[in-house]
């Protein structure tokens, strides 16, 4: 009789929110890989299932509430089936979650994310609920320096570089979810980086809650723009990126880097929030209207062709229509080539809870929003139409969602780009004639007679 091969326990992953939120579920599904796990797309054939959380607005939170709602009857199917929510969310509402939803067998932050196995194999072993929602201090982070997480099939990857936030934005949870601000070792990013070239990646992001004032607060630690530089000196690594920042932090330094330093991608995610003064001193928000528009022009000088993106909330308490006629006007000035923009919804522990009435009404918030998204999709319409009939610069990442037989990839602005190619271009740098602007997205074909791929250093004629 032919000896039985164990399967494997399987382990489904659901990610919310930011990017944060992907690099830290990259995070846990490596992490118990390491105990013997393998990933499933489907919930239905997992022994663990991790609901990785954002609690930034309201409605993810409605949706995780749904999902646990859907996933009753798989506990019930199985009751060993682990079910854990993890993320800011499972920060904010701690030991609620584990008294509302009976199925829920761990809760658990982003601190405890290496604790991970450990609390998995517990929870098998004593059928016992588990609440891992304590924060740690600034000296006793432990960053998950040997986890190295390539997305985008090794081409792409996130890095992060710091976690937390000590800015307190009237209307922002995340210091409450994700605690201070604290930076990682400059090495242990440089090694990780390293790493991920050997790989294969092309390109890193670096991440964090308030990325720009790296080492900051660090002594021994270089500031922002020279761990940029540094990142752009490892060999094989051919665009970095970075978010999310605040204007407040950017010094002189960054807007150098972008007018000498080409692997930084010209594309930039500048939250601004609001364009009126009175609404940026409620959001406290440390920087005017007038100093913004000057980062603005002073970092388009350094890089004329850079894209920039931004965060608009509108219906903050207290918004009148002059306030959100100044961010229209704010959206006509700087003319961003896309942005994300969101009702405000109250969020527990914030300043804007405790000294603010959320009194701007539902149906107003709803009109002023497409207003907004009325006025940028025009801007985003004329910024996509302008690259049809330009040669740009693409990293190709893989296949086309759209059509497998295309591939897909980046330009340095952010925008994706399919083309008709061989999948031997994934993860080289091929020049591309832009054809056609549709659904926020280019298509075109790569430039055979004059065009080389750039892959590690080397290169290849197409």
């Amino acid at each position: 009789m032919a000896d039985l091969i164990a399967t494997p326990p399987r382990i489904f992953i659901q990610t919310f929110g930011c990017q944060m939120n992907e690099l830290d579920s990259g995070k846990m599904l490596r992490l118990l890989e390491g105990d013997g796990y393998a990933a499933t797309d489907q919930a239905d054939d997992a022994d663990v299932i991790l609901i990785n959380t954002c609690s930034v607005r309201e409605k993810p939170e409605q949706k995780v509430r749904s999902l646990l709602g859907r996933y009753k009857g798989l506990k019930e199917a199985n009751p060993d089936l682990i079910i854990g929510v993890t993320g800011c969310y499972a920060q904010q509402a701690k030991g609620e979650l584990l008294r509302r939803f009976p199925l829920v067998d761990l809760v658990m932050g982003p601190d405890a994310i290496p604790r991970l196995p450990a609390l998995v194999m517990d929870i098998q072993h004593s059928r016992s609920r588990s609440l891992a929602t304590e924060q740690l201090d600034r000296q006793d982070y432990p960053f998950v320096n040997d986890v190295v997480v390539a997305q985008g099939g090794s081409v792409t990857a996130f890095v992060n570089i710091q976690k937390g936030c000590d800015n307190l934005c009237s209307f922002c949870i995340v210091p409450f979810t994700r605690g201070r601000e604290v930076s990682r070792s400059a090495d242990d990013v440089l090694d990780e980086v390293r790493r991920l070239a050997e790989r294969g990646v092309r390109e890193v992001t670096l991440l964090g809650q308030n990325v720009n004032s790296y080492g900051l607060k660090k002594s021994d630690a270089p500031a922002f723009h020279d761990l940029v530089a540094a990142v752009a000196g490892v060999q094989g690594i051919a665009r970095i990126r970075f978010t999310t920042s605040n204007p407040w932090d950017l010094d002189e330094g960054l807007i150098q880097l972008y007018r000498d330093q080409q692997k930084l991608a010209s594309y930039f995610h500048l939250p601004v929030q609001a364009g009126a003064d009175s609404m940026l001193l409620r959001m406290r928000r440390k920087h005017t209207r007038a100093e913004y528009l000057l980062l603005v022009e002073r970092l388009r000088q350094a890089r004329p062709d850079l894209a920039l993106s931004t965060d608009i909330i509108v219906g903050f308490p207290g918004e009148t229509e002059e306030e959100h006629e100044q961010t229209l006007s704010l959206l006509e000035a700087v003319r961003y080539d896309f942005i994300y923009s969101f009702k405000y919804s109250p969020r527990p522990d914030t300043q804007a809870v405790s000294k603010y009435e959320d009194d701007v009404p539902g149906a107003v918030k709803k009109r002023r929003l497409a207003e907004i998204q009325d006025m940028q999709r025009l801007v985003t319409d004329e910024r996509l139409q302008s690259w049809v009939g330009r040669d740009v610069e693409v990293l190709i990442e893989g296949p086309s969602k759209r059509d497998p037989q295309w591939l897909s990839g980046r330009i340095g602005q952010n925008w994706m780009v399919s083309l008709p190619g061989a999948a031997r271009l994934v993860g080289t740098l091929v020049d591309v004639r832009i054809d056609e602007a549709v659904s926020n997205s280019l298509s075109g074909h790569a430039n055979h007679r004059d065009t080389v791929a750039r892959a590690g250093g080397r290169l290849t004629v197409l």
